[in-house]
Formats: C-alpha cells, sequence, structure tokens
C-alpha cells in the first residue's frame, strides 16, 4: 500500500517539477494554459501511476477505472441531490440566505475542473488504495472507518481557529462522509462514479455561494452570494453546509441503507 501511494505521489510531482515546465517552454503556454495542462496533466499521470502500479504488484485487470457512462451520470446526479437536501431545505428555512444574484460566471468551468481533478485525486488515494487495500486485509468494515477517519483529518486545517466543537462536528462529519463514498465504491467498484459524486457534491455546494469544507475560494465566482443566519449545528458554521446537522442526518440514513444492502448482496469483505 505505501508503494503505491509513494509511487502515484512520486509520479505526480515528477510532472509538475519536469515535466510540466518542460510542455511550458516547448509550447510558450500562458499562466491560464499553464494551469489546465497542470491540471489535466496531474490527474492523467495520477491515473496512469494507478493502473501501472497496481497492474504490475496486484496483477490483475483495473476494473474500478472501467468507463460506466450510464453509473457516472447516476453518481453525478446523487452527489449534487444529497447535499441539496440540506442546503434547499435551509435556504427555504431562511437560515441560509440569497443576498445578491450574479448569475454564471465565465470561471465557474474552471472552478468546475478543478474539484472534479481534486475529487478523483482523493477517491484514487482514498478508495482505490487505502480503503481497498486495507479492506483486502481487515475486511470492509474496519477499513471503512480507518479510511474515513483519514480522509476526514486533513480537513481541519481548513478552518483555523476552530473550537473543540467545531473541530469534531468536522471530523465527525468527514468520516461520515468518506464512510459514505467508501460505501458507494463498495456497490459500483468503480472510482469514476465515487469520483464524480464527490466533486458534483462539492459542486453543488461551491453554486450556492456558501463555504466549501471551510473554504472561501471560489464563493465570488458562485450564481449566488448568501449568508447564513442561525445557530453553527444548523448552518455549519464557517465549515459550510457538510457540518450541518441536516447534512450528518442524511448521510446516517444513507449509510445505514447503503451498508444493508451490501451485507445483503454479500458485496462486503469480512476476515
Amino acid at each position: 500500500m505505501l508503494l503505491v501511494l509513494a509511487t502515484i505521489i512520486g509520479a505526480m510531482h515528477l510532472f509538475r517539477l519536469l515535466l510540466l515546465p518542460q510542455i511550458q517552454s516547448a509550447f510558450h503556454l500562458s499562466e491560464a494554459d499553464t494551469s489546465a495542462v497542470r491540471r489535466v496533466g496531474i490527474l492523467l499521470v495520477v491515473i496512469l501511476a494507478y493502473w501501472a502500479v497496481v497492474r504490475l504488484i496486484e496483477k490483475r485487470a483495473i476494473v474500478e477505472l472501467r468507463f460506466a457512462p450510464r453509473g457516472i451520470v447516476l453518481g453525478a446526479l446523487s452527489g449534487a441531490a444529497l447535499i441539496s437536501v440540506t442546503t434547499l431545505s435551509l435556504f427555504a428555512a431562511g437560515i441560509y440566505e440569497v443576498t445578491a444574484v450574479r448569475g454564471l460566471q465565465s470561471g465557474l468551468l474552471g472552478v468546475g475542473s478543478v474539484i472534479l481533478i481534486a475529487a478523483m485525486l482523493e477517491e484514487v488515494m482514498f478508495r482505490g488504495v487505502l480503503f481497498r487495500m486495507l479492506e483486502n486485509i481487515w475486511g470492509t468494515l474496519p477499513a471503512l472507518w480507518i479510511q474515513s477517519l483519514l480522509f476526514a483529518l486533513p480537513h481541519l486545517e481548513n478552518v483555523e481557529g476552530a473550537g473543540l466543537v467545531a473541530s469534531l462536528t468536522t471530523v465527525i462529519s468527514g468520516m461520515l462522509i468518506g464512510a459514505f463514498w467508501a460505501l458507494v465504491f463498495v456497490h459500483t467498484r468503480n472510482l469514476w462514479i465515487v469520483g464524480v459524486n464527490h466533486a458534483a457534491w462539492n459542486f453543488a455546494i461551491i453554486l450556492t455561494g456558501l463555504p466549501l469544507s471551510g473554504l472561501e475560494d471560489w464563493r465570488g465566482l458562485a450564481p449566488f452570494e448568501s449568508r447564513y443566519n442561525g445557530p453553527d449545528w444548523l448552518t455549519g458554521g464557517a465549515f459550510g453546509p457538510e457540518n450541518s446537522a441536516l447534512t450528518i442526518g442524511v448521510i446516517v440514513v444513507c449509510l445505514v441503507v447503503l451498508f444493508h444492502e451490501a451485507r445483503k448482496r454479500r458485496l462486503t469483505i469480512e476476515v
């Protein structure tokens, strides 16, 4: 597992530090073009490194990278719909409030590509490598919660100065969301489906003008400018709707249903 992770991370840095400058120099790329090539190149290099290392070590077909158009569409729709249960409900209740309508911004396409690539990279690392390999050693349930904790902890860096309650809520919500995406992977065994589900979830938050996992970077490009009124346990506070009790409740219900169905269909691994 460590070898696979090291190879993937090493390939990504080699592209950024060695290959990308050569491409930029050879084709005289602008800053915007360089950024686009960087994003696409990193994703392609990571996918290729994952495919090559797993193929060499496990000596099997990489079925989790097969292209599944129907599943990808359903994954995107369900990802956006799930987080919208929280955001639309809280907008309807006046807890979230639209203060200005900007309309579609030209930079949204670039934001969408960044979010998709970031989501895919996380899915390759956490579900493709960490979860899948731990699952083969310890079984589905231990692997699910271990990778979920490791997925949640880095998100604490997104909100500086968060108090104990906010930090604990961030870890709990991050673990539950990470467990949810692991179970989506258990049901589909497809990284593209999980990746677009993850990306659509994130992009749906961006479109509302609310913080994404504590990040404020793209709020200015959202079609709407929004603010929230109410207690942090309901609004999610500075971390955004993912820390809302409503989101946590929705994800818990999804986990119960998905895990029950996985056990019923014998999709889980017990060691």
